[in-house]
């Protein structure tokens, strides 16, 4: 199983968990996973279309999957996936 980091801000919805693992072949089947285990996190990383939000980076390993094949992006169980809010601020 691959091994899922979650951010602190979205922990609440894993009960507290910091890493999840989940089976997947795919970035896609992996987050299906993911949120077929924990459903509060879709309003989280997924907008009411079903699309990854564009504020969610998504990592395999330490590369970014939209430089990659987005969720078809492959995934072995040896594999640390990161989810990555984007975070904006300032003046």
């Amino acid at each position: 199983m691959a091994k899922i980091l979650i951010p602190t801000p979205l922990r609440q919805f894993t009960g507290g968990a910091d890493t999840v693992t989940a089976s997947g072949a795919t970035v896609g089947e992996l987050m299906g996973a993911l949120l077929a285990a924990h459903p509060d996190l879709k309003k989280n990383l997924y907008n009411d279309e079903g699309k990854l939000r564009s504020f969610v980076n998504i990592y395999v390993n330490d590369e970014d999957i939209r430089y990659l094949s987005k969720e078809e992006s492959a995934v072995a169980d040896s594999d640390t996936v990161s989810i990555i809010p984007s975070i904006a601020g300032g003046r």
